[in-house]
């Protein structure tokens, strides 16, 4: 039975789509591994032709196409918006990753998907993610303290906001940077131990 993981928040803009297609290029190195395009712009369906490990679905269906699906993973890449799968796709999600920048408005916008996970009953199943965080900057543990409010747990390994997972889309993965493709390691093995 495949793991479903959904990568979710109702703010466009903090790397969701980046961080689904390098999950998956990571994970795709020892497993079977689908990602489901859910948003309407179909960025990551754009690539479907042109990446190799796993495959990219352009998918508007329920969960029961989802579960007859024969892969070890399936990553769900949401659009920035309630959609009308949004908690049909929390219900069957076997962890909630929400990505988030460390800004002020972010954490704001944080509060509507986090309750909407909470009104499925899945908020042990949510990871929050800080993503594209900016070096040398002590926004990031301001934002921590005020996530602390929503009792949900936040990655230890925070992604950086480099150039490599810029271009990883055209590069195939960030393996040439270290630094990145460490933190990329670090934060897959949090996902997986959290699968467990």
């Amino acid at each position: 039975m495949s793991k479903i993981i959904l990568i979710t928040h109702q703010k466009g803009g903090v790397g969701k789509s980046t961080l689904t297609y390098n999950l998956a290029q990571n994970i795709s190195k020892n497993a079977s591994v689908a990602v489901l395009d859910y948003d309407l712009q179909g960025s990551l369906s754009q690539l479907k032709n042109m990446v190799s490990g796993f495959d990219i679905i352009p998918f508007q269906k329920g969960k029961e196409d989802i579960e007859k699906l024969d892969y070890s993973f399936i990553i769900i890449d949401n659009p920035p918006y309630l959609s009308n799968y949004l908690k049909e796709l929390i219900e069957i999600a076997d962890l909630i990753i929400v990505p988030t920048k460390a800004g002020i408005l972010d954490l704001l916008a944080i509060k509507s998907t986090i309750e909407l996970i909470e009104s499925e009953n899945k908020k042990d199943k949510a990871m929050i993610v800080f993503n594209m965080v900016k070096a040398n900057t002590s926004l990031t543990m301001d934002i921590l303290l005020g996530l602390a409010e929503y009792n949900v747990k936040v990655a230890n390994t925070h992604i950086s906001d480099l150039v490599s997972f810029t271009r990883s889309v055209l590069m195939q993965g960030v393996s040439k940077d270290k630094n990145a493709q460490k933190q990329l390691d670090n934060l897959t093995r949090e996902i997986l131990n959290q699968l467990i």
